[in-house]
């Protein structure tokens, strides 16, 4: 019994220890939600690095960009106002490397910062992971001991039951 009693005591330190990890865990956890509220706090350039990569990567501007696009070359094929741009379109050419310049780094701020938030995720749900892997750690051992207190019942019932029998061997009542 001293065994069992040695083992009982150190399923309960460590059952301890791990509900001491899975609190500082879930203290670590609620740090997620400061980092929902940091999304609120954005500066005026990050404001407008994500309004101009959201509009430039919406269908409204593609179709928008498109029309204009067709328009220019329609208009400066036919000669309709007095061929401004004419056939190897030099400054439709160089209107559309102007947008592309001014756009690459908004886009590229935009992206960033997202790859910021997605990281941040990856790294909370890593944390989930592991609490998750935690708890169900807690509960194995858990279990384990409700087995072990099952098999120290078991094994007291069937002692118990050794020595009426053997009592009742000794005392010659017949089975």
């Amino acid at each position: 019994m001293q065994a069992t009693d040695v083992l009982k005591k150190e399923l309960h330190e460590a059952e301890e220890r791990l509900l001491a990890e899975l609190r500082t865990l879930r203290g670590g956890l609620r740090v997620r939600d400061q980092g929902e509220k940091a999304v609120d706090t954005l500066t005026v350039g990050q404001k407008i690095a994500d309004q101009v990569a959201a509009t430039m990567g919406s269908w409204k501007f593609i179709i928008i960009q498109s029309v204009i696009l067709i328009a220019w070359i329609a208009l400066n094929l036919t000669a309709y106002v007095r061929n401004w741009d004419p056939y190897p379109f030099i400054l439709l050419n160089l209107a559309l490397s102007f947008q592309a310049a001014y756009a690459a780094p908004f886009i590229m701020m935009s992206q960033n910062r997202q790859q910021d938030i997605d990281r941040k995720e990856a790294e909370n749900d890593h944390q989930i992971n592991i609490k998750a892997e935690l708890e169900i750690e807690l509960l194995h051992q858990k279990i384990d001991e409700l087995r072990e207190k099952e098999v120290l019942f078991l094994t007291q019932a069937i002692s118990d039951l050794t020595e009426l029998l053997k009592r009742e061997k000794s005392a010659g009542v017949p089975l």
